[in-house]
């Protein structure tokens, strides 16, 4: 299957702008049987208008949480967050609504949960825009504000004519989930947050919906994504990994890179802690040529550092060097706080 960057009756005139994303110490709490749960704590991330971006995490790491509070679906409990031109912080529920139905589309996890059943997959599109159309005027279409249902469907693959006219229940689960992207495409939003859009997808199926969210980074929309399927995130320009609440790691271009959090912590890769077990007491040493080492405090300790000490090149760091301080718990705490985004 060949899946075109726009469909038939798009122009340079309608193309897309790409919105980008801002974080600065985002924080969300909730209430769960009288105790606080902290789901983010402390987020620090950019994403540049046009980027592809999976996020990854075990299952309670905060990663559906972000994508949330992103969609402005969940209110932060502390932090900054920039949505295009948009602080999320400040904004009021209408606010949020309308920039849902115009600059954000939102695919939650499960493809029914976006659908309507009793409407074809092209009255589904059409219901999407009503509101889109409420705000622009019934003009939107003719003066190319919005897309036509039938190019929305031709975006995500969904082109045969027959498929566009029947109900979600008579697609396919991977017709379906396209559906469900087309949906969020339907008011030609810079951004699109999709939540687990390949889950509960066979091989086939699941490769469609690549294929089709490729279609809409290239058509110029800022793809934000959260899964547990690595071959996804291999299709994402960029990968980052949220643990505990925080990021944790990033990857670009197919190679892995620790985080210097804003206090000065940094999670571990798993192959680093089995050297350094949680609890360790270390050393960071900066070295003249700008690499960080770790070493196991204790002469005896000391001296096998030598060969179980880690070097963190400053490129291996995201904002840069690391910055003394003790590991404890698995993280490097009390180091000044670089500026990582800058």
């Amino acid at each position: 299957m060949t899946l075109t960057a726009s469909g038939p009756q798009a122009s340079q005139s309608n193309a897309r702008q790409g919105v980008g994303v801002s974080c600065r110490g985002l924080v969300y709490i909730y209430r769960l049987e009288g105790y606080d749960v902290v789901a983010l704590a402390g987020v620090d991330l950019d994403i540049s208008p046009g980027e592809s971006v999976a996020l990854f995490g075990p299952s309670g790491s905060g990663k559906s949480t972000l994508l949330s509070v992103v969609a402005g679906l969940l209110t932060p409990s502390a932090g900054r967050l920039v949505v295009g031109d948009r602080d999320i912080t400040k904004a009021s529920p209408a606010e949020l609504a309308q920039m849902r139905a115009t600059h954000v589309g939102v695919v939650l996890q499960g493809a029914a949960r976006n659908l309507l059943p009793y409407l074809s997959a092209e009255q589904n599109v059409n219901f999407a825009q009503r509101g889109a159309i409420a705000q622009r005027g019934a003009a939107a279409r003719r003066n190319g504000a919005l897309p036509g249902p039938r190019e929305v469907l031709s975006l995500v693959g969904l082109t045969a004519r027959g498929r566009m006219r029947v109900r979600p229940d008579q697609l396919s689960p991977g017709e379906r989930q396209r559906l469900a992207l087309a949906v969020a495409l339907a008011n030609r939003p810079g951004l699109l947050l999709a939540d687990e859009p390949t889950s509960q997808l066979d091989s086939r199926a699941r490769d469609e919906v690549i294929a089709a969210l490729e279609s809409v980074r290239r058509a110029g929309t800022t793809v934000i994504v959260v899964t547990h399927d690595p071959a996804v995130g291999m299709q994402m320009g960029r990968t980052v990994t949220i643990r505990d609440g925080r990021v944790g790691a990033e990857g670009r271009r197919g190679e892995d890179f620790a985080v210097v959090g804003r206090d000065g912590s940094i999670h571990l890769p798993h192959d680093v802690l089995d050297v350094f077990s949680p609890g360790t007491l270390v050393e960071v040493l900066l070295e003249p040529d700008g690499t960080a080492r770790l070493v196991p405090v204790g002469e005896t300790s000391r001296t096998a550092g030598s060969d179980l000490s880690s070097n963190l090149t400053s490129s291996n760091v995201t904002g840069g060097n690391l910055v003394g301080g003790t590991f404890t718990g698995g993280n490097f705490a009390g180091g000044a706080a670089p500026d990582l985004w800058g």
